[in-house]
């Protein structure tokens, strides 16, 4: 699959493991800078789509720590010598049980140590081109989304999906905490922002305001 939210930055999306996770790859365009969000396994084939696209890998960029986001990250980072910037430290815990996450799925797992934990107001670059932090808990306390304000573009992991919203059911969740994070942080930035989830297609942040049931402007919450 491969979308483009503008051209100075084109974005490459891989499904990796058997959950279906949308890894992607950023890539710059004026750099040729590429930085990898969330590999969560099968670490050949997101580097067979680089070598495929002749980019050059800067960074890792990780919005949680769920297996399936963060269970290629140590793997990836130690084959190209990678910063890995990100979740928020409130993901800690995630990142010390990641093996044992993987026996359960299925997905191999290393424990990684991010070069840079990241906070809410911070921002990240890939190439020339800077994203903003935010920090979205909820589905894990440690989330982070990365918004490309410019080019009205967000990388929301499992925080928000095209009619649906992460789950709350695992070990620090809030539902509460997740519908905040969707309708005060992420909605007021602008309908027209287009999104990327961790799994499945692509929406804008005003379709869902507008038909979610479960943040749409319809939902009595």
């Amino acid at each position: 699959m491969e979308s483009s939210p503008a051209k100075p930055l084109q974005l490459y999306v891989i499904p990796v493991t058997p959950l279906a996770q949308n890894c992607s790859i950023l890539h710059c365009q004026e750099t040729n800078e590429a930085a990898v969000v969330d590999p969560g396994g099968d670490i050949d084939r997101i580097v067979a789509e680089m070598e495929k696209r002749g980019v050059q890998l800067t960074k890792i960029l990780v919005t949680h720590a769920h297996i399936d986001h963060a269970g290629g990250v140590a793997d990836l980072g130690e084959r190209f010598d990678l910063p890995i910037e990100g979740p928020q430290a409130e993901d800690a815990f995630w990142i010390d049980q990641i093996e044992e996450s993987g026996r359960m799925y299925g997905v191999p797992g290393r424990k990684f140590a991010p070069t840079r934990w990241l906070s809410d107001g911070d921002t990240v670059t890939v190439g020339s081109h800077e994203l903003k932090v935010l920090h979205c808990p909820g589905h894990t306390p440690g989330h982070v989304v990365f918004v490309h304000e410019g080019l009205r573009f967000a990388i929301v992991g499992d925080v928000l999906f095209q009619g649906s919203i992460g789950r709350t059911d695992f070990p620090r969740g809030d539902h509460g905490q997740l519908i905040s994070s969707i309708k005060d942080k992420l909605f007021p930035l602008g309908d027209d922002i287009t999104f990327l989830s961790g799994h499945g297609p692509t929406s804008t942040f005003g379709q869902e305001r507008k038909t979610n049931p479960f943040v749409g402007n319809k939902n009595a919450w």
